[in-house]
């Protein structure tokens, strides 16, 4: 029956997200290369936090892609600590809210800490639980959830380098279950929808700080496949 509902939600999707990016001019600057596991696998979950429900990338199906997206924002009106510190209030101030919508589940409002939950809510068959398992300065990062289409950790972050002010989405992902993994892997359309909702939120940064994308966004890519088990 899950498999039904997504099958007849992923059209409108498409749909939605395609009309959007129709016109988009900022440059994009791809690459992919195969990675090797376990160099290119996420960073460690503290062992201390609760496990129940945590789809790690050893809990899914095929391939692991490691994705990088990086935007170097020109003229920024607020430095890397001063833009996290409000992104990590509410991600929603920079997240294309009719393709991606955070919802918390658990946690304080305004505050974001180790253990609070959101379902991130988007038109296609994308809808997904996520927990935040690390909060730094200019950073935070997040793991999937039981019912998320993809198993593994997200992270955003941002730095200050050579007057720029650096901002970076990256994730280590691979499909849920193998329809998560038809549909992540084998569907270009598929990869093109998330690929254009991160670069969208780069395009926001930059525009929420008041500043330029002069040289575009950079998106690299690795492909890992894990061990069988």
């Amino acid at each position: 029956m899950h498999s039904f509902w997504i099958a007849l939600r992923w059209p409108f999707g498409v749909l939605v997200t395609g009309w959007n990016y129709m016109w988009r001019t900022t440059p994009m600057w791809r690459s992919q290369r195969d990675g090797a596991w376990p160099q290119d696998g996420p960073p460690p979950v503290d062992p201390a936090l609760p496990r129940e429900g945590v789809q790690l990338p050893e809990d899914g199906v095929g391939p692991l892609f490691r994705r990088r997206y990086r935007a170097s924002v020109s003229g920024a009106d607020r430095d890397a600590t001063a833009l996290m510190t409000e992104v990590k209030a509410d991600p929603n101030r920079v997240a294309p809210g009719m393709l991606a919508h955070f919802v918390k589940t658990t946690g304080a409002s305004e505050v974001l800490a180790v253990g609070d939950e959101f379902t991130v809510r988007m038109p296609g068959p994308w809808n997904g639980p996520i927990r935040v398992v690390e909060v730094g300065p200019r950073s935070f990062r997040f793991v999937t959830l039981d019912g998320h289409l993809e198993a593994g950790q997200i992270e955003w972050r941002a730095g200050d380098e050579d007057g720029a002010l650096v901002f970076e989405i990256e994730s280590w992902a691979r499909g849920g279950d193998p329809l998560a993994w038809f549909l992540h892997d084998r569907l270009p359309m598929a990869k093109e929808v998330q690929l254009h909702m991160w670069t969208w939120v780069c395009e926001r940064v930059s525009k929420y700080v008041g500043g330029n994308l002069d040289d575009g966004i950079d998106i690299d890519t690795l492909r890992v496949e894990l061990p069988e088990t």
